[in-house]
């Protein structure tokens, strides 16, 4: 696995705003639809997302700098440390914290493995009710929308389950093993970053590029949500970073799909390149009419 602060050129010591910023900037540069049949970018692409995923999430990130990529079994982890200094983490039948540290891979031998061992109660010979937590990705569409994913339990059993939408990063689907004594699992959400739209709650917010002239005399512009494309019409002399409020255009709510975040859309303004001698002139004229107000 590929350290997460270099595939996004960063420092551990990077904040917030620097995550963000480094994100966004290789999104776009390794984006399929900026290098459309490229395989290298592809992956590239997908590298990003996975380490924005977890660097952009404090929890993730805090378990990430302490467990490297073992910090998706950091809750084992630690509870198999709690056990070992409770007595109970190494000997016949228990697992220490450097069993499992050593057997991170290990699936073979008549035990099973260390993991297989960790998920059937460190070793115990008695079953345990317990309900452990399984991560499930999925993209900002599938959230919208809701999504299928086909889960694997602790007791081998396999489930087709249905992802609601409106689902966030931290939101949890339980799913009970089936069984007094089998427990059950918790999917733990995780939403990918996407490259066009930022999600806050259940809002969702984007760019707009408009040529000068619609800022200056006024316009409509198509705006992209995720719910297709709609009409903006922009007032005359907008202002570069205006924002623009699209009602119900945002994320469902959870708990009840049919009420929905908003859409906001902030303009940004292209300035024009390589005027004719025409179109300079009229800038020109434009300014000695309005000395005082460059």
């Amino acid at each position: 696995m590929p350290d997460f602060y270099n595939v996004l050129g960063l420092s551990r010591g990077a904040d917030d705003k620097e995550v963000r910023q480094a994100y966004r900037r290789l999104a776009r540069q390794h984006h399929p639809d900026v290098n459309p049949d490229n395989s290298a970018s592809e992956e590239k692409f997908k590298a990003i997302n996975e380490a924005y995923s977890v660097l952009s999430d404090p929890d993730k990130r805090r378990r990430y700098d302490r467990y490297g990529e073992n910090w998706e079994h950091a809750d084992r982890i630690q509870e198999s440390q709690a056990r070992s200094r409770h007595g109970r983490g190494s000997g016949r039948g228990g697992i220490s914290a450097e069993d499992l540290f050593s057997g991170m891979s290990s699936r073979q031998g008549s035990q099973g493995g260390i993991f297989d061992r960790l998920f059937t109660n460190f070793g115990d010979s008695t079953p345990r009710t317990q309900t452990t937590d399984h991560p499930v990705e999925v993209t900002l569409e599938e959230a919208f929308q809701g999504a299928v994913r086909l889960v694997s339990l602790v007791n081998g059993r396999r489930l087709e389950v249905k992802i609601p939408p409106g689902v966030d990063n931290g939101s949890k689907i339980h799913i009970p093993a089936g069984g007094a004594r089998q427990g059950g699992l918790n999917l733990v959400m995780t939403i990918k970053p996407h490259v066009r739209f930022e999600r806050k709650g259940n809002d969702l917010y984007s760019d707009v590029e408009i040529p000068l002239s619609s800022a200056i005399l006024g316009g409509d512009v198509n705006v992209a949500t995720m719910k297709g494309q709609v009409s903006l019409t922009i007032p005359p002399e907008s202002q570069n970073g205006q924002r623009f409020r699209l009602a119900g255009r945002g994320m469902p709510t959870l708990s009840n799909p049919s009420v929905t975040g908003d859409h906001y859309a902030t303009i940004k303004v292209v300035l024009p390149t390589k005027l004719s001698g025409e179109e300079q002139e009229l800038f020109q004229r434009l300014r000695d009419i309005r000395p005082s107000k460059d």
